[in-house]
C-alpha cells in the first residue's frame, strides 16, 4: 500500500476512535480487534497513546479492545483463515501472559494463537446453518494460569455469500381462471424464498419472470402475480395450459442463482355456448297400446360447455294436441324423454306433429348469444289389436229378492274397438260368483238369475264380468256388474230381546211393567210402523193391558195390585205384533212376567216362592248360618276320626331299633355256601366279568349292543374298573335317560388290609376275641356289647 494511502487510512482510523472514546464512558472500553495484519501496528501504537493519556485522567482499567469479528462463509482454501487478532496492553513483553478463548466452537471451529492472540477458522463455515457465534476472551499468565482480566464476551459473524439459489417450497402450482376473462385478470400469485441473508447485499433479491407461457399470461416481477395476457381464451378450444416461472436472486443481474416451478392454469367453463339438437327432425313410431307414462322415444340436444352450464330442460310448445305427450329431462343422460299422457287411439288419430325446445336452465346475461334450440317430433300411430271395450267400466242392476230363476237382471255391452270389429263373448268370472246365483248369456250378454236371492243375507252382490274377441281369446277385457237385492215384505216382526219383566206384589195399579219393542228385518222405502195388540182370547185380560207409546213400542201395564207369589208366581202375555208391508206380517211373541217382592221403594228384593214357607220369626240369613254351622261340625267329625284312625306309633325307640350307633341287625342269615340266590359269587370270584363285561342290571340287556372287550389283566386296580364300568355305563345306547344305580360286585385286589369279607376266611366266629372293643372308647361300647351278646348265646 503506498505510503499517502496509510497515512489516510491512520486518519480515519485515528477520527473514529476519538469519536468513539468520546460518545462511550471510559469505564467501557473494550479491546480493539485488528481486521488485517496491514492495520494492526498503527492503530496499536495509536490507542496504546490514547490509553496511556486515560490512564492520567482516570483510575486504572481493563487493557482490552473491543469490536466484532466478521468471516466470510464457504471459505476452501488450504489454511485456516484469519479471522482477527487480540490485543491487551499488558503484552509489553515482560509478563508472560496467554489468551484463552472460551463459547461456541471454541477449540473446534475457532483456535486461538495463546502468544498472539490471533483467532482462525479451522473449518469451513455456513451461515444459513448459524449466521454468528458467541465467544469469551481473556487472559491469564502463562506461567500460573491465574486471570489478569476479567474475560470479555465478544461476537463473530458470518459473512453471507450468494451461494443459495431461490426455491419455490409450494410449487408446483395449480390455479383456475374463467374462460374469456378479460386482460390483467388476476390468476395466481407464486412465491420463492431464498436463505441468503435479506440484509447483506442483494443476495436474497428476487425477481420473477415467464420461461414459458407466453403470449396467454404474464407475472409481475417484484409481486409474482400471475395475469391474463390474450383475450377471448376459449376453454372449448384448449381448457389447460402449462406456465414456467423463473425467480432469479441478485435483482437478476448477471451471476445471480434462479428456480424455476410450475403453475397449471386451468380454463373455468362459463355458459356461453347454447344446446344445439343433432338434428331438425325426429321420426317415432308409437304402438296405440302404449301405456300411459311409458317412454315413447328420445331426443339430445348437445352443448358444449360442462356440468351445470351444458344442462338443459326440454319442452313441448307446438303442435296438434300438445296434450297428448309430455317430455322430460333425464338427469344422468341429458336427454328429453318423450312419454304418454294420454291413451293413443289408431282408429281415431293416426299421426302427430310437435315441435320441442331445448333451453339453458342457467343463463348468462353477459352473453348475447341465444340458449336454445328447436326441433320437430313427428309421432306414427301404430296399429294393435286391441281387447274390447265395455260400454261402461261399471255397471249396476236390480233384481227383487223374490225374483223367479232365470229372471234377466240386465245386460252388458263391448265392442271390439279395432277396424276388423271381431265378435265378442261374454262370461262370469266365477272366482267372484262362488255359489254361481248368476248366469251370463255369451253371445248378447243378458245377465239372469240362477238361484233365489234373499235381501237379508246380502243386499249386494258385485261380479266381474269378462268380454273376449272370438278370433283372439288373449284380448279381455273385464267390467265390474253391481246387483243390489230389492226388498220385499217376507219377514215378520218380532220383539227387539227376550224380555223379562218384573212385578212387585205391593204395586200400584197402571204401574207400567215393561216397555216392549220390535224389530223387522225388511227395510221399506216408507219406513217400519209395527202395531201391537193381544191374542184375542186375552183381549178382556183381567190382569194386565198394553198402551202404545207413539215410536213402535208399548207400555205393558197391570190392572190391580192384587198379585201375590203364592197364588201365582209368574205371568204369560202373549202379544201379536203387525208391520205395514203389502201384504202385511205379523208374529206372536209371549212376555214373561215375574211376580216378586219389593221394598217400599219398588226394588226387587226376592222372586223365589220358597220364602215363604219358612216358620214365623225365621229369615233367610238365620238358615244359612245354621246350615253353616253344622257343615262345620261334620268337618271336625270327620277329621277327629281320621286322625285316631291314623296315630302315630310312639316316639320311644327300643334300643334293638336304635340307628345312632350305624348298627343295623339283619334277621336273614342267609343260606350259607349252599346259597346263590343271595348274590353272584360268580362276579366276586371274577371281578373282571365274563370276557371283561359286567352286565347291566338296571336294564334289559341287549345282545347286540353288548361290548366285546378283550380280557383285562388279574391285577386290574378298583380306580380303574370303576373308570371302565363308568366308560360304558355312559356309552351304552340302551341306558335310559335318567339317572340309574349302577352296581359293582368288585371289592377289588391286592389291598394291604386283605379282604373283609368273611367267605374266603378259615377262621371261625370264635376264634376272635372281640374284648379290645371295650378298651377303643365310649363310641365302641355299644358295638362290644353287641359281639361279647353274641359268643355268649353261641356258649349257650
Amino acid at each position: 500500500m503506498p505510503k499517502r494511502s496509510e497515512e489516510m487510512l491512520t486518519d480515519v482510523w485515528t477520527s473514529l476512535l476519538l469519536v468513539w472514546i468520546t460518545c462511550v464512558p471510559y469505564t467501557s472500553m473494550t479491546p480493539i480487534i485488528s481486521q488485517s495484519k496491514s492495520l494492526q501496528t498503527g492503530s496499536t501504537a495509536l490507542l496504546r497513546g490514547l490509553v496511556e493519556g486515560q490512564r492520567i485522567l482516570s483510575r486504572a482499567k481493563r487493557g482490552w479492545v473491543w469490536n466484532q469479528m466478521f468471516v466470510l462463509e464457504e471459505f476452501s482454501g488450504p489454511d485456516p483463515i484469519l479471522v482477527g487478532r487480540l490485543h491487551t496492553d499488558l503484552d509489553v513483553g515482560s509478563t508472560p501472559i496467554k489468551y484463552v478463548l472460551a463459547g461456541e466452537g471454541a477449540g473446534t471451529i475457532f483456535a486461538i494463537n495463546e502468544i498472539t492472540g490471533d483467532i482462525h477458522a479451522m473449518k469451513r463455515l455456513d451461515r444459513e446453518e448459524k449466521a454468528e457465534y458467541t465467544l469469551t476472551a481473556q487472559v491469564t499468565n502463562r506461567d500460573t494460569d491465574q486471570p489478569l482480566e476479567p474475560p470479555s464476551e465478544f461476537i463473530i459473524k458470518v459473512q453471507d455469500i450468494n451461494d443459495n439459489p431461490p426455491q419455490f417450497v409450494e410449487g408446483p402450482y395449480r390455479a383456475s381462471v374463467p374462460e374469456m376473462s378479460q386482460v390483467g385478470t388476476s390468476v395466481t400469485r407464486v412465491t420463492a424464498t431464498d436463505a441468503d441473508d435479506p440484509v447483506y447485499g442483494n443476495s436474497a433479491k428476487l425477481v420473477y419472470s415467464i420461461l414459458e407461457g407466453q403470449p396467454y399470461f404474464s407475472i409481475d416481477p417484484n409481486t409474482a402475480i400471475i395475469k391474463i395476457a390474450l383475450h377471448g381464451m376459449d376453454r372449448e378450444m384448449r381448457e389447460e395450459y402449462l406456465v414456467v416461472i423463473q425467480a432469479k436472486d441478485m435483482g437478476g443481474h448477471m451471476g445471480g442463482l434462479s428456480g424455476t416451478t410450475t403453475v397449471t392454469v386451468t380454463l373455468t367453463d362459463v355458459n356461453d355456448n347454447p344446446p344445439k339438437f343433432s338434428k331438425s327432425l325426429y321420426e317415432f313410431v308409437i304402438p296405440e297400446e302404449l301405456g300411459i307414462g311409458q317412454p315413447g322415444g328420445k331426443v339430445k340436444a348437445n352443448d358444449r360447455d360442462i356440468g351445470e352450464n351444458a344442462k338443459s330442460t326440454y319442452n313441448i310448445i307446438d303442435g296438434d294436441e300438445k296434450d297428448v305427450f309430455e317430455i322430460t329431462t333425464d338427469a344422468q343422460t341429458q336427454e328429453g324423454i318423450l312419454r304418454l299422457k294420454k291413451p293413443l287411439n289408431f282408429e281415431t288419430k293416426k299421426s302427430y306433429t310437435l315441435k320441442v325446445e331445448a333451453a339453458n336452465i342457467r343463463f348468462d346475461p353477459n352473453s348475447g348469444a341465444p340458449f336454445k334450440d328447436t326441433a320437430t317430433v313427428k309421432i306414427a300411430v301404430e296399429d294393435s289389436d286391441e281387447p274390447p271395450v265395455f260400454s261402461k267400466p261399471t255397471f249396476v242392476l236390480q233384481v227383487d229378492e223374490n225374483a223367479p230363476i232365470n229372471t234377466v237382471i240386465g245386460t252388458v255391452t263391448a265392442r271390439d274397438p279395432d277396424v276388423t270389429g271381431s265378435l265378442v263373448r261374454y262370461f262370469i268370472d266365477r272366482h267372484t260368483d262362488l255359489e254361481r246365483q248368476f248366469n251370463i248369456n255369451v253371445d248378447d250378454g243378458k245377465i239372469t238369475l240362477a238361484k233365489p236371492l234373499d235381501r237379508e243375507t246380502d243386499m249386494w252382490h258385485n261380479i266381474t264380468v269378462t268380454a273376449t274377441e272370438i278370433r283372439n281369446h288373449s284380448q279381455i277385457s273385464r267390467a265390474i256388474v253391481a246387483i243390489r237385492v230389492l226388498d220385499i215384505n217376507d219377514n215378520a216382526p218380532e220383539f227387539a230381546t227376550e224380555y223379562e219383566a218384573f212385578l212387585c206384589e205391593n204395586g200400584k195399579p197402571g204401574q207400567v211393567i215393561q216397555t216392549v219393542s220390535a224389530v223387522d228385518k225388511d227395510d221399506p222405502i216408507q219406513g217400519h210402523y209395527f202395531e201391537y195388540r193381544l191374542i184375542p182370547e186375552m183381549l178382556n185380560n183381567p190382569n194386565f193391558t198394553i198402551k202404545n207409546n207413539g215410536d213402535n213400542s208399548i207400555s205393558v201395564l197391570a190392572k190391580h195390585d192384587t198379585f201375590r207369589r203364592q197364588k201365582q208366581e209368574m205371568y204369560f202375555l202373549p202379544i201379536i205384533v203387525t208391520d205395514n208391508g203389502n201384504p202385511p206380517m205379523s208374529s206372536t211373541n209371549t212376555l214373561t212376567i215375574r211376580v216378586c217382592g219389593c221394598s217400599r221403594e219398588g226394588i226387587v228384593q226376592s222372586c223365589n216362592v220358597e220364602a215363604y214357607v219358612l216358620p214365623i220369626g225365621l229369615s233367610m240369613g238365620a238358615l244359612i248360618a245354621i246350615l253353616a254351622c253344622i257343615i262345620l261340625l261334620l268337618v271336625i267329625v270327620v277329621l277327629f276320626v281320621t286322625l285316631r284312625r291314623h296315630k302315630n306309633k310312639p316316639l320311644i325307640i327300643k334300643d334293638d331299633e336304635d340307628v345312632r350307633e350305624n348298627i343295623i341287625r339283619y334277621d336273614d342269615e342267609g343260606g350259607g355256601e349252599e346259597d346263590t340266590e343271595a348274590f353272584d359269587i360268580a362276579t366276586l370270584q371274577n371281578p373282571d366279568g365274563i370276557n371283561g363285561y359286567l352286565p347291566r342290571k338296571d336294564i334289559k340287556p341287549d345282545l347286540q349292543f353288548m361290548p366285546r372287550q378283550s380280557g383285562g389283566p388279574n391285577g386290574v386296580d378298583v380306580d380303574e374298573f370303576i373308570n371302565v364300568r363308568l366308560h360304558e355305563a355312559d356309552n351304552d345306547p340302551t341306558a335310559p335317560p335318567y339317572d340309574s344305580i349302577q352296581i359293582y360286585g368288585y371289592e377289588g385286589r391286592g389291598s394291604i388290609a386283605g379282604s373283609l369279607s368273611s367267605l374266603e376266611t378259615a377262621s371261625s366266629d370264635s376264634d376272635q376275641n372281640y374284648d379290645y372293643l371295650r378298651e377303643w372308647g365310649p363310641r365302641f361300647r355299644r358295638l362290644g356289647e353287641l359281639y361279647s351278646v353274641g359268643e355268649s348265646d353261641k356258649e349257650t
